[in-house]
């Protein structure tokens, strides 16, 4: 690999890029093991696709928002590095693939030209920072999130306490009690509320804890109605030490917040938070934006379409213009099939909203974007421009705008075509069910796996891509679940697993549940519907279509493929040689002491001491590693390493590890102890280093 120049004016960036560079070529070279190289690159946003030799790279946008100036610098790394095809995903990223490994330090540096970054963008850290896209226009916001979760975003960026959890971690900040960003099941979710203290309204957050999808959905526990706004950054921070702490880091299957949760009880998880306070560098962490001045609105010069724009308008104005909470304005919502779109629509759109509206958009967890700030007079010019561009498509966030992952198109994970099966879905809807694109309170959502990317388990119908039996041969096939949904102000439900159907059945399976509910729902909602029949009741509607005995040939192909369905899973990235894993965790126990370092003399005093705290962790784990001990969390290594090591007499550090370590929690982080930790560190990590060399000699 050829070394690059960045260019870049922040050097923590820069080195970051130079890092990436750095271990590219190290693990080409086989002098890094491939699962310690994959955790790296994963925290730069670097995604090993299906497709062998290329990557995805999952480009990290807080809360949604990109600029003009963002959208271009994205559509030319898009054209230059990928395929000029962009996704957005259900956590407002956007995605590209096809992307050479080599090439991503490159990628990055022209990203950050921009401040756009790819920085825990994927693996187990603190994911993109979610918010609803309304935030800030929403007319029944008590007050607009976006700064506190792009104050969020920012303090948990590049932070070592959230670099190397057992798993990712999400947080999401709702605008209102509608909860459109679905507070409920996520790690953290946040919906803010106002309060009277001392005859004023103040501003906080309703708090729910320990949400999540996947295999098996949870419903956040809700911590508290009101968490004021100063508490918000040590709140979080201090549940990411407990959870970096004590969350499982051996079985990827049960590593998620959740189920941390669920095994040591709520209260007992609380409890620990509020231990953790003591080591936190903020108390208190103000966030005073009550008296920040609201952006000013756009007054672009007028602009009028070409000719009459026909009933075709009439009907998207129905559906795709929302009103917003400043006069005189709406927003524009766009419609994006499958969440893509290409760089001929992406560079038309930088240039529109730039010129006539607030110069920038905002990518939607349903996969869209949302224009804000339209002059109400603009909007027949804005329907003309967007549908030279072929993005003026009516529906938005109706029925007939379904939400799917990528699935077997480019994800290692993907069991069958979520992308396939939803494009059919939605034929069936705008040729045969075309009034119900008006309709909002019905969601249908479209995961290829049990991961639940696209969300599958909280939708009113949802879909989630299996494989099933038909004889002695497999097909493709989808589990389809009903009675999910949003409820609202942190409540919510997950849908119920009705049946499994072959894949080329899923539009006659759309058909029997509108046609029953359009004949026998009486005007109640979907929701309230399937409760008054009961799940058995849609067991038999769909029964038939879950006959396998009547599969015929056509059932083995799945959706937009050609030839016969075979369940695979993607080939990985190229292997490196075998190489010494107990060295690798010394090595990787040594950097982060080195960071420790670098952050003492930058007198950043907290940053230094988790920074030695995870290098004694390593360590330990590096010396139980090579006694052939297997661990499952960071609390659980340090206590094995006292019975293995300390207790034996093996070593000796006048103390128990235990001791050592768990100082981090049992004092404020000032610069004295700050430098006293890093000197005992630094003599521990000596102590096990010689032990191991005196143990590989012998």
């Amino acid at each position: 690999m050829q070394s690059f120049r960045t260019e870049l004016e922040n050097p923590i960036v820069e080195k970051d890029i130079l890092d990436l560079e750095r271990k590219i070529a190290l693990f080409r070279e086989g002098k890094i093991d491939e699962e310690k190289f994959r955790s790296l690159r994963l925290a730069r946003g670097v995604y090993g696709q299906r497709q062998q030799g290329v990557q995805m790279i999952r480009i990290k946008l807080p809360y949604g928002r990109a600029t003009s100036a963002q959208l271009r610098r994205i559509c030319k790394v898009s054209e230059e590095y990928s395929t000029g095809r962009l996704h957005i995903t259900t956590r407002q990223d956007i995605q590209i693939h096809y992307v050479s490994l080599d090439r991503t330090p490159q990628l990055w540096a022209e990203l950050e030209k921009d401040d756009v970054t790819l920085r825990e963008a994927c693996g187990n850290t603190v994911r993109n920072v979610t918010a609803s896209e309304t935030a800030g226009i929403d007319p029944k916001e008590p007050f607009d999130v976006t700064p506190y979760a792009d104050a969020t975003f920012r303090y948990f960026l590049r932070n070592p306490i959230c670099q190397e959890m057992g798993r990712k971690f999400k947080m999401a900040f709702s605008s209102s009690e509608k909860d459109t960003a679905l507070a409920y099941m996520h790690d953290l979710g946040f919906i803010p509320k106002m309060n009277e203290f001392n005859g004023q309204q103040v501003r906080g957050f309703k708090v729910l804890l320990g949400g999540g999808l996947g295999s098996q959905p949870r419903h956040g526990d809700l911590i508290t109605e009101f968490l004021e706004t100063d508490q918000l950054i040590p709140f979080i921070e201090s549940v990411l030490r407990i959870f970096d702490r004590h969350g499982e880091r051996a079985r990827r299957n049960k590593a998620r917040m959740k189920f941390l949760v669920k095994e040591i009880g709520i209260e007992a998880f609380l409890d620990l938070v509020e231990k953790e306070k003591k080591a936190l560098p903020f108390q208190s962490f103000p966030l005073d934006f009550e008296n920040q001045e609201a952006p000013s609105l756009p007054n672009p010069p007028a602009a009028q379409p070409e000719g009459e724009l026909g009933l075709d308008f009439e009907l998207w104005k129905l559906t795709n213009v929302l009103p917003q909470k400043q006069e005189g304005y709406v927003s524009i919502g766009v419609r994006v099939p499958l969440g893509d779109f290409y760089l001929d629509q992406a560079r038309p759109l930088a240039d529109l909203v730039e010129k006539y509206a607030a110069g920038e958009i905002r990518f939607t967890l349903r996969q869209n974007i949302l224009i804000r700030d339209v002059r109400e007079d603009l909007v027949p010019f804005f329907y003309q421009e967007l549908k030279k561009i072929n993005l003026a498509q009516g529906g938005y966030n109706s029925l007939g705008d379904i939400t799917a992952c990528p699935g077997t198109d480019t994800c290692n994970l993907g069991i069958a075509s979520s992308t396939g099966i939803a494009s059919e879905l939605e034929k069936v809807i705008q040729n045969e069910y075309p009034h119900l694109l008006k309709n909002r309170d019905l969601v249908i959502k479209i995961s290829g796996c049990m991961n639940a990317c696209g969300q599958h388990n909280m939708a009113h119908i949802g879909f989630q891509g299996m494989s099933m039996k038909a004889g002695k041969t497999v097909i493709p096939a989808l589990q389809v679940l009903l009675g999910g949904g949003n409820l609202g102000d942190g409540n919510g439900r997950f849908a119920d697993k009705v049946t499994k159907i072959p894949s080329r059945r899923g539009p006659q399976a759309l058909w029997v549940l509108l046609d029953d509910f359009e004949k026998n729902a009486e005007g109640k909602d979907f929701l309230s519907y399937y409760d008054q029949q009961g799940q058995m009741y849609f067991y038999d509607l769909l029964k038939e279509l879950s006959d396998a005995s009547t599969v015929t040939e056509s059932d083995s192909v799945d959706w937009g493929h050609q030839e016969a369905y075979e369940v695979a899973v993607g080939v990985g990235e190229c292997a490196g040689v075998v190489i010494d894993l107990v060295a690798t965790l010394l090595l990787e126990a040594l950097e982060k002491l080195d960071l420790g370092q670098e952050a003492l003399e930058n007198e950043r005093w907290s940053d230094s001491i988790y920074h030695h705290y995870a290098g004694l962790i390593n360590a330990a784990k590096a010396l139980l590693l090579s006694e052939d001990i297997s661990t499952n969390s960071y609390a659980n290594i340090i206590s094995l390493f006292d019975e293995k090591f300390i207790e034996t007499g093996k070593i000796n550090l006048n103390s128990s590890f235990a001791d050592v370590v768990y100082q981090i929690n049992q004092n404020e982080p000032t610069e004295e102890f700050a430098r006293k930790y890093a000197q005992q560190a630094l003599e521990v990590y000596g102590l096990l280093k010689s032990y191991r060399e005196e143990e590989v000699e012998a």
